[in-house]
């Protein structure tokens, strides 16, 4: 299962650490509960669908706060549930590579992009994609878009509804596409798929260029390495301490480890090496 691989399990040295993922988890379930309560009034639900849910009448009206309000909003306990299951399931092994403030701007970012394409959608076809948004599915499929990123040519198990199946990151990624994409074409289920659509892009563009540096999957190499911590070569290098050079750190402990990812990709690090990258690249956010 995935949840039982070692990657998707919050790593020791994040042990200390706020975890984003459970946060917005939990200020998901409070926001939903909030808004339970006030839709319990005809007034509170009124000010929900006025202020809080994304639709083109609200931005219109300026309220471009909706981009973000209508991303803590859900239509029912199932609708939460499986957002926070994706979210769960995605964002661990998402934040644990990328560090919290990333996982936020990319969570977020792929959120306001998709929900921007689903309103953009309404413009044009108002019968077909109209109506009020609220949901996280769209920054939860930009999760998705990030993680097929980051293990795009590497095998693992997603169970769908009970049903184990095993995919790569790039399998992943293109049956999100095509199914949004149907969706959108083909189907009248009241699912906003082109807010999906725009996530999961949003997700694997942000992974693609702002994470790895570039367009292409993730390099293995050393520079792929410096690229990935957000330093470029020539730039400075790592020194984790006074007593070791920079190059015998990357030969005694980086290299076996981006040797480790080149045969078995990146899930494959035990809490140690995820640690050692940790402390490369926070010491390189430093210089």
């Amino acid at each position: 299962m995935l949840e039982d691989r070692e990657y998707m399990r919050q790593p020791d040295y994040h042990s200390s650490r706020i975890s984003f993922t459970v946060l917005l988890l939990v200020v998901n379930a409070v926001a939903f509960l909030v808004q339970l309560m006030a839709g319990q009034s005809p007034r509170g639900s009124q000010i929900e669908a006025e202020y809080f849910a994304l639709s083109v009448p609200g931005l219109a009206h300026g309220h471009v706060w909706e981009l973000l309000t209508y991303q803590f909003m859900h239509g029912g306990w199932m609708h939460l549930i499986f957002n926070s299951l994706a979210i769960f399931f995605f964002g661990r092994s998402v934040e644990s590579v990328i560090g919290g403030a990333k996982f936020l701007t990319l969570y977020f970012l792929s959120g306001v992009v998709g929900g921007i394409v689903q309103m953009l959608f309404a413009l044009v076809l108002p019968e077909t994609f109209g109506g009020l948004l609220v949901g996280a599915s769209a920054g939860g499929f930009g999760l998705v878009g990030a993680f097929a990123v980051m293990n795009w040519e590497q095998p693992f198990t997603l169970i769908l509804y009970f049903v184990p199946v095993t995919m790569r990151g790039k399998t992943l990624f293109l049956a999100s596409i095509i199914i949004a994409i149907i969706g959108m074409v083909a189907l009248k289920d009241g699912i906003a798929h082109a807010a999906h659509l725009g996530g999961i892009v949003t997700g694997f563009l942000y992974a693609r260029r702002f994470i790895h540096g570039n367009w292409t999957p993730p390099s293995t190499s050393r520079r792929g390495l410096m690229d990935f911590l957000g330093r470029k070569p020539g730039r400075g290098t790592v020194r984790p301490d006074r007593d070791v050079s920079a190059e015998e750190f990357l030969q005694k402990e980086v290299d076996p480890i981006l040797e480790k990812i080149s045969a078995h990709g990146i899930q494959s690090l035990t809490a140690r090496e995820r640690q050692i990258l940790e402390a490369a690249r926070s010491k390189m956010e430093k210089r």
